[in-house]
């Protein structure tokens, strides 16, 4: 059984011997788009000028609606940006072996088809060599190359991924881009990966065992990536955190460090793209960019305590150990405890400058890709993310706590906005709110709103955390009138953001037992039926899931 996936036919066993999921073609699709900037940046170094079919369009991408470079070419602006050290002598075309280009490992390649679409679609590629541990799916990753007519890029391999990351530790046996999309949890390929992984090399992991890393199980979070997962309305945001510490934490080990270029939160996963260093002096800051997190368990404020110091003294950096905790024993806004969560990534989890680079190549050329329109949102809300302001609150939890009726978002921006504070929204959840303003703040402006949204405070408990909060008066006067600003251009333009269903009872599937035929995924957790509830025009999507297929 053959289907068309992207530019690549790909055959498909009629049982569920490899495994496959149709509705990871949004996962599939950016990482093209990911590796293809990747590519244009290394390669131009070498030399070599990418060439992407489609691209010759005029530029007038912005999400503030100006036009950059409109009479210009993309690759022409490429090639006179000035930040190009070396004359391009050569030209890579997708589907055309690169002798000076990328070498690409897919880990846990399955049917092969992210590899076949890497030969067909990203330009400048030297190899791909597409491994399983499946013998089944060695063959089929060998058989979907030829029909492909990428047998020449593509290189079927059947071997424990771990054993031939641990076999590419050399210099020069090192894979330029190394992608890893298991099935559930990644940790056991993180240690080979960050060693295999060639210098300023990118590392594309995918992370599915979610009900693990938003809170479910903080213990077996431990285990797996060295921190404990805390339940919070932070929960997709933290696991993004918690994948990157463990990524630079690993790397450590080797006097290696990460450098993050694109995270996201989507559907019923995670996906983060980081380039891979070596530098002993740069891994003594890893401490300081890792943090704990100390969230109150009765109103939901949090706050981050970084587990190193670093300072500036002239040419030289001092390190010291961190000072603290930020918190006394309770809360001081609600009387509560804290619970303790961490360590996580507590730098920024994008570089905008490389995300922009990739929306504009996407939006230029939205015939590329089956899911551009939503390619488009994500990484535009990206863009818009406030850099250094780890974790969100969501509004409707804020109102929920004091227990009064949800402010009008544009309103509660404003509020923050008229404060003196940055805000913005975040892609990981619907309702969020990413700010520099303290929760003393917040919780002002929930004080100021319920004064003309009042509360029958004679039915809240004396030891809630609605009384402790409305028992105390603002300190500030809260404005709500709407600012222009308020509303960011993603938000204005309508964009899309979240999966609109793909076919029935999508989701996680079935874990592929070869030899065995179809088999059955367990009830659907929790948190897969909380962020389909979040996706458009779901209904009563979740309730209809009595197992996945």
């Amino acid at each position: 059984m053959f289907g068309q996936r992207g530019k690549a036919a790909i055959l498909f066993p009629s049982a569920n011997e490899v495994f496959y999921n149709p509705v990871q073609e949004f996962n599939r699709d950016l990482t093209c788009a990911v590796i293809t900037e990747f590519a244009r940046d290394v390669l131009a170094q070498r030399g070599v000028k990418v060439e992407v079919p489609g691209e010759r369009e005029p530029v007038v991408v912005s999400l503030s609606g100006e036009q950059t470079g409109a009479d210009e070419p993309m690759d022409e602006r490429e090639e006179t940006n000035g930040s190009e050290k070396q004359q391009l002598t050569e030209t890579a075309r997708v589907g055309e072996k690169c002798e000076r280009g990328l070498r690409v490992l897919e880990g846990l390649a399955a049917s092969g088809l992210r590899s076949v679409r890497f030969g067909l679609e990203v330009p400048g590629l030297r190899s791909v060599t597409a491994n399983d541990f499946s013998a089944k799916a060695a063959a089929l990753i060998a058989r979907n190359a030829q029909h492909n007519g990428v047998g020449h890029l593509v290189e079927a391999s059947c071997k424990d991924a771990s054993l031939l990351m641990y076999e590419k530790r050399e210099k020069r046996e090192r894979f330029d881009v190394i992608d890893l999309d298991p099935y559930g949890s990644p940790s056991s390929f993180i240690d080979a990966a960050v060693q295999a992984v060639a210098e300023g090399g990118l590392l594309c992991v995918t992370c599915t065992d979610m009900a693990v890393m938003a809170g479910n199980s903080g213990e077996t979070c431990y285990s797996k990536y060295g921190s404990v997962s805390i339940k919070a309305k932070f929960c997709h945001e933290m696991a993004l955190r918690i994948i990157l510490h463990s990524l630079d934490q690993r790397a450590g080990v080797y006097q290696r460090y990460i450098q993050p270029l694109l995270s996201v939160s989507v559907d019923f996963y995670i996906r983060v793209f980081v380039r891979v260093f070596t530098g002993q002096a740069k891994v003594k800051n890893s401490a300081s960019k890792q943090a704990l997190i100390y969230n109150c368990v009765g109103c939901g404020s949090f706050h981050l305590q970084r587990m190193g110091r670093r300072t500036s003294n002239g040419k030289q950096m001092k390190y010291s150990a961190a000072t603290g905790p930020p918190v006394g024993p309770d809360c001081e806004h609600c009387g509560h405890r804290h619970q303790l969560g961490g360590p996580v990534w507590a730098e920024p989890i994008h570089d905008r400058e490389f995300v922009q680079k990739v929306l504009t190549a996407v939006s230029v050329n939205p015939a590329r890709f089956g899911t551009s329109r939503r390619i488009e949102g994500v990484l535009s809300m990206v863009t818009e993310e406030l850099e250094d302001v780890p974790l969100y609150y969501t509004v409707d939890n804020l109102s929920s706590t004091i227990h009064c009726n949800t402010p009008p978002l544009l309103q509660f921006r404003s509020a923050l906005l008229h404060a003196g504070h940055q805000v913005s929204l975040s892609h990981a959840c619907k309702n969020a709110i990413k700010t520099d303003a303290p929760p003393k703040v917040l919780w002002d402006i929930m004080r100021c709103w319920e004064k003309t949204n009042p509360v029958k405070r004679e039915k809240l408990s004396l030891t809630s955390p609605a009384f402790k909060i409305l028992s105390t008066d603002p300190s500030l006067e809260a404005c709500f009138t709407v600012r222009e600003d308020a509303n960011p251009q993603s938000r204005k333009k309508h964009l899309t953001r979240f999966q609109e269903n793909p076919q029935a009872f999508w989701g996680p599937k079935a874990r592929a037992k070869a030899g065995y035929g179809h088999t059955r995924a367990a009830k659907p957790p929790l948190w897969f039926c909380r962020r389909v509830r979040e996706t458009k025009n779901v209904g009563n999507h979740c309730a209809r899931l009595p197992d996945l297929q």
